[in-house]
């Protein structure tokens, strides 16, 4: 049989046509939002710098009223119930965060699809429920405005996930009548649970990106530190619930796309094992590959928020139109188990702590989060053991015995590279199965001493506080986590503060990435960056790193000088 080669056709077009393109879908989005809410240029100019660098007080003061700022700082758990018991309608709830989405769209660049009519429609209808069915609801997230990342399909609702080729269709597919009739089986969940949504967020170029810029409406900057990334993937995520444009919101993670985000902009987040929520029908990059799978992950304000999130979706049973989800239900067993875990009823948890990854040593900032998270574990009377990280060595002590590089996909994305043979990806595929078998060795060694393997393990989510665009030189602490597939949530402790990180040259610095990566911090610049913690569980273990995460945030919160509000 002869060789066949197929030449794909492209038409040719004017090569600065896509940015008239940009521009018109970008103005489309202003165009969405209500002229009572559009901000003058001088509202503007109070909330860039230098005028300020931390915009969330101030925005949130002077854009809203007193009553919407009372709405949008309650939590996911808080909402339902308020809408349950009636003493808030899903209307006045839903408006809220549209205005509030609204601000933080203007200043942060934070949004991809603006779609308040149809999310107060559905709030409307969700109240007449509500009132013909003598207050009873359509389920647990009934009246609950949840945002929702650019690649989850909505009925109606464009989706570009931040390609110019994308949009007027779905998938970038032609649309020309503009009817978008494919939702994501997530998105079918959330709606029959009651849920509303009204915003869709931004996300970078392509998904691999740790930071969130696109050339639709540019760089989605950070509302804590405005010369400062919001993170990346699900970065628009990330800045919308900083500034109160919602209290819960679905991301995904395929390298800490939910964790980085949630890290640097101070909020919450759970990045399940892929197999444990339905990804089907939700737009990705480069689909077809495995090894690091995506999972689709929430971000808001609490941990009881995410809890709630996951409970909820788990109850609709998304294993039986999603064959790829394991028939796992919702275990109330292990999250009241471990929420149970208390030295004063003498059953501590036992907490493993990993400073750093051997390969980028974190910034001043981080060293001091961790030292938090730690005392305030220690004072509580959890027990704490150091794990090392060996730096890759094992890894590297293989390929040195022939002089062999790094396949392709084990490389830093940069730019376009050919494509790997088969066999060489099959290569990749058995030395990460070979990987996680390792690191299951390394889990159950910390049974060693006192027969209690650790519950959880203590990692910073990153090297840095929330960085500079374009200095965010490895996502390494995140991705090892992708790799074994296993359950990671996010809190935030702290913030970079110039007056206490203050660079050191305690620590030498290896040459290559850790050298830049410690040349770039700079306390001035970082100033009021927030820091985030993960706590990482095995496969499947949701339930029990939420729960470690609640009795860790507790710790923080009762620790002298630890500040109790879930947004710093």
């Amino acid at each position: 049989m002869s060789d066949v080669k197929i030449a794909r056709m492209v038409a040719p077009h004017d090569k600065d046509a896509w940015k008239a393109k940009a521009k018109s879908k970008r103005a489309s989005i202003l165009a969405a939002i209500p002229r009572e809410w559009i901000l003058t240029p001088e509202e503007l100019n109070q909330v860039s710098p230098p005028r300020r660098r931390d915009i969330v007080q101030y925005a949130r003061q002077e854009f809203l009223t007193a009553e919407e700022r009372d709405i949008t700082e309650m939590d996911a758990v808080a909402i339902v119930n308020a809408v349950r018991s009636r003493s808030l309608t899903a209307e006045k709830v839903t408006r809220a965060f549209c205005k509030a989405a609204a601000i933080a769209h203007q200043i942060c660049n934070c949004l991809h699809e603006v779609f308040f009519d149809l999310g107060l429609e559905r709030a409307r209808q969700l109240d007449k429920y509500q009132e013909e069915n003598n207050g009873r609801t359509v389920g647990p997230l009934h009246g609950l405005p949840i945002s929702l990342k650019d690649q989850f399909h909505v009925k109606g609702v464009e989706t570009t996930m931040g390609y110019v080729g994308w949009i007027g269709g779905n998938l970038g597919y032609p649309d020309a009548h503009g009817k978008h009739e494919v939702q994501s089986q997530t998105a079918d969940e959330l709606e029959a649970l009651g849920a509303v949504f009204y915003c869709k967020t931004s996300v970078p170029q392509t998904l691999l990106y740790t930071e969130t810029e696109n050339n639709i409406i540019g760089r989605t900057l950070n509302p804590h530190n405005m010369i400062l990334s919001s993170g990346g993937s699900s970065g628009g995520e990330g800045a919308l619930i900083a500034l109160g444009g919602s209290a819960i919101g679905v991301g995904t993670d395929i390298g800490g796309s939910v964790r980085i985000p949630a890290g640097f902009c101070g909020i919450f987040s759970l990045k399940p094992t892929p197999e444990r929520l339905s990804y089907r029908t939700v737009a990705n990059a480069i689909p077809g590959q495995t090894t690091y799978r995506s999972a689709v992950g929430y971000m808001g304000t609490s941990v009881d928020g995410l809890n709630l999130m996951l409970k909820s979706v788990l109850s609709t049973k998304p294993w039986v139109k999603d064959p790829a989800v394991v028939p796992l239900p919702y275990r109330e067993d292990m999250m009241r188990d471990y929420l149970g875990r208390l030295p004063s009823q003498g059953k501590p948890l036992k907490l493993g702590i990993l400073w750093r990854d051997g390969i980028i040593e974190p910034h001043p900032p981080v060293t001091r989060a961790m030292t938090m998270v730690y005392d305030a574990l220690n004072r509580t009377g959890h027990k704490l053991e150091f794990l090392y990280s060996d730096g890759r060595e094992d890894m590297h002590r293989h390929l040195k015995k022939s002089g062999e590089p790094l396949i392709p996909l084990l490389k830093r994305y940069t730019g376009t590279k050919d494509p790997i043979l088969l066999l060489a990806y099959q290569d990749l595929v058995l030395r990460a199965l070979k990987y996680e078998e390792q690191y299951a060795d390394y889990w159950r060694s910390t049974a060693d001493q006192d027969g209690q393997e650790v519950d959880a393990i203590i990692v910073p989510v990153c090297q840095s506080a929330a960085v500079v665009p374009g200095k965010l030189y490895s996502s390494g602490y995140t991705e090892i986590f992708n790799l074994l597939n296993y359950s990671v949530a996010v809190i935030p402790v702290t913030k970079a503060d110039k007056e206490i990180d203050l660079m050191h040259d305690r620590y030498k610095p290896k040459l290559g990435l850790d050298e830049l990566n410690w040349n770039s911090y700079d306390p001035e610049i970082y100033h009021g960056a927030p820091v985030g913690i993960q706590i990482v569980g095995k496969k499947f273990e949701e339930e029990k790193v939420l729960a470690i995460a609640h009795l860790v945030n507790q710790a923080l919160q009762e620790s002298e000088g630890s500040k109790p509000n879930p947004r710093l």
